[in-house]
């Protein structure tokens, strides 16, 4: 009988998947737009915002992985993950993600502001605590997840503002009902995987996928709607009016493909490409609009 091999020390880069870079990076950009669009001051304030976001995003994201090694390891999509494939011990999973969220909060409470602080809190708190374990039992956990999602946005603005105002609002609603279409169609796309861990989310329970492409349709009509509000409230120019609706416009044709059910799952596909795309045009579209016309 052979010996069984040892097991190599984690890398560094390792260490760096944990932590979802390309996930975490999205926090810290919206996190930034809400920041800029509430003219926040540049210098050291905002080093401190981008620091504390990484750390956040970073820890939330190793410590979902710890929560969920175990369906992790039985999906193809996150079977190759640093837990599963023991690249990361559990332990050490566990000890940097909590170290990376209090570090986080202390930094934010301290050189920041307590407000920015308070959302990262709410943000680590319903990620973790609500919408992970969601997952698991209840339909409605994408919905959960989005919650969570849309936190970012105030973490910024709060940082910028020492307050959240009515813009804040808006972006905080254009990144909820931002993901639910994004989300859905990912789920589409891995239905088979999340059946596999029995999940109960809207994409496993509807095989024919109707319900999900209208709850995605829905839910981008009610983005588009929030999208424009900035220029009804006076808070943003036509020009970005004009940008929202084009970039809103698409979005909502993609989504009226995904009805279809022959090529339901090319046009899922083509959904999130169109999702990934659309939400930085238009978040970039509003903070130039804001830095232009709102002096």
């Amino acid at each position: 009988m052979s010996p069984v091999p040892e097991a190599l020390p984690p890398k560094f880069g390792d260490y760096v998947e944990l932590t979802k870079p390309r996930l975490s990076l999205l926090s810290v950009f919206t996190v930034l737009v809400g920041y800029m669009a509430a003219h926040g001051e540049r210098g050291v304030r905002l080093a401190w915002l981008v620091a504390g976001t990484i750390l956040a995003a970073g820890g939330v994201a190793a410590l979902n992985q710890w929560m969920e090694r175990d369906t992790d390891a039985l999906m193809k999509r996150t079977a190759d993950r640093p837990i599963p494939t023991g690249k990361v011990p559990d332990g050490s999973a566990f000890v940097l993600g909590t170290l990376m969220c209090i570090a986080s909060l202390f930094l934010l409470f301290a050189l920041v502001n307590p407000l920015s602080s308070l959302f990262t809190l709410l943000t680590i708190i319903s990620y973790l605590w609500w919408y992970t374990p969601a997952k698991r039992w209840s339909r409605w956990a994408t919905e959960i997840g989005a919650l969570a999602g849309a936190f970012p946005p105030l973490i910024g603005w709060s940082a910028g503002e020492g307050r959240v105002t009515t813009l804040g609002w808006i972006l905080f609603g254009v990144l909820f009902f931002w993901q639910i279409p994004h989300f859905m169609a990912v789920a589409w796309t891995y239905r088979r995987d999340y059946a596999t861990v029995h999940f109960p989310m809207l994409p496993v329970r509807d095989e024919s996928g109707r319900w999900v492409a209208a709850w995605s349709l829905l839910a981008t009509l009610a983005l588009v709607t929030v999208s424009v509000l900035p220029t009804v409230y006076g808070l943003a120019s036509r020009y970005y009016l004009g940008a929202a609706a084009v970039c809103g416009a698409w979005f909502l044709w993609r989504a009226v493909l995904f009805l279809r059910a022959q090529g339901r799952d090319q046009a899922a596909r083509k959904l999130f490409l169109a999702s990934i795309t659309y939400l930085p045009l238009v978040l970039i579209a509003l903070v130039a609009d804001r830095l232009i016309f709102s002096p």
